[in-house]
């Protein structure tokens, strides 16, 4: 069956300095979406007013923000409106035309189908569009990605900044909406919290469209803000995955990994220093006690990423969340 002829489906655009392309986005929605919601997030352009006034589309509801929240705080809003009509399935694309809306049924259809509880945009997937992306963008999100798989424990996801997303209702009631970050690493933030109700997710593959828009993100501001926010959400998501929810091996494997290069680099460090104060070398039995304990923590913290690799959700071919602990969906299966 296509997925076309599902209900539920809503598609939630923040909106703030996006006039010139919101109309020529919306449009572009095609019938599987059953409510539209744009958020105007206190647009200086008035971008909301601009929508309600110009706008025939039966499907468009416009939401004002009355203070800036932020790219996070206005798809939240959206979320909530959604979920109040008691749509299924919430699908956040940009206002700026970059994301296609012709793959909204692409987005849906792992979730449908139960093999994920959250789908994102990965614009890394195919070589070709890579070399068509912004030399900053490109290194940018490179890196973000790969802290990200740190901070959220999703190992096979990348491109973490895309806000090409789709999220079940019954998932996003079991978020904490308070906690979640409301500006530009709401989408970040957004993976890590997925991951503490281990919620299966996605990467679904799409090109990018870079024209005259000007993208709010700009990634040498910022990196420092994203570095230190994503160690912090690693540490949380240690502590609750491996400690406060449950223990295992691995939960003895990094903390003594740590301890023993700690232990090897302290005691080799002091020695080599005192030899070179001395003019002597160090004995090979004073090496070893160096060498062995940083060895030995390389060797646990490898065995530590394993596990924790491993341990991505959905990455044994599990079902979806909902569909463990929560209702069906409604509709028709595609």
């Amino acid at each position: 069956m296509d997925v076309t002829e599902q209900a539920g489906v809503a598609v939630v655009i923040p909106s703030y300095r996006v006039r010139t392309f919101i109309l020529d986005v919306i449009s572009r929605i095609g019938p599987e979406v059953s409510a539209i919601y744009v958020v105007d997030d206190c647009c200086p352009e008035e971008s909301g007013r601009y929508v309600t006034a110009t706008c025939q589309d039966p499907r468009v509801r416009v939401i004002q923000h009355a203070t800036n929240q932020g790219v996070g705080g206005a798809v939240l809003t959206g979320y909530q409106a959604a979920m109040a009509d008691n749509m299924e399935i919430m699908i956040k694309i940009d206002g700026d035309g970059q994301m296609d809306p012709a793959l909204i049924p692409t987005f849906i259809a792992p979730i449908l189908a139960g093999y994920a509880d959250y789908t994102k945009g990965n614009r890394f997937f195919n070589p070709e569009d890579v070399a068509s992306m912004p030399k900053i963008r490109l290194l940018g999100n490179a890196g973000l990605s790969f802290l990200t798989k740190f901070s959220s424990g999703y190992w096979s996801i990348f491109d973490p900044t895309n806000g090409y997303t789709a999220i079940h209702k019954d998932v996003a009631a079991l978020l904490p909406f308070d906690k979640l970050s409301r500006r530009y690493f709401f989408e970040t933030d957004m993976l890590f919290r997925l991951n503490t109700v281990r919620a299966i997710v996605r990467d679904i593959p799409m090109r990018a469209h870079y024209g005259d828009e000007v993208s709010g993100l700009n990634i040498k501001k910022v990196f420092f803000e994203f570095f230190s926010k994503n160690i912090e959400n690693f540490f949380k998501r240690i502590f609750y995955n491996y400690y406060l929810r449950d223990m295992s091996v691995s939960s003895f494997e990094l903390p003594a990994g740590i301890l023993l290069i700690l232990y090897g680099c302290i005691y080799g460090g002091l020695h080599w220093f005192y030899s070179l104060q001395r003019g002597t070398y160090a004995s090979a039995g004073t090496v070893m006690l160096a060498a062995l304990p940083i060895i030995l923590g390389i060797q646990f913290l490898l065995a530590f990423l394993s596990y924790d690799i491993q341990s991505e959700p959905g990455r044994n071919g599990a079902r979806s969340l909902r569909c463990l602990t929560q209702r069906p969906y409604s509709g028709k299966m595609p």
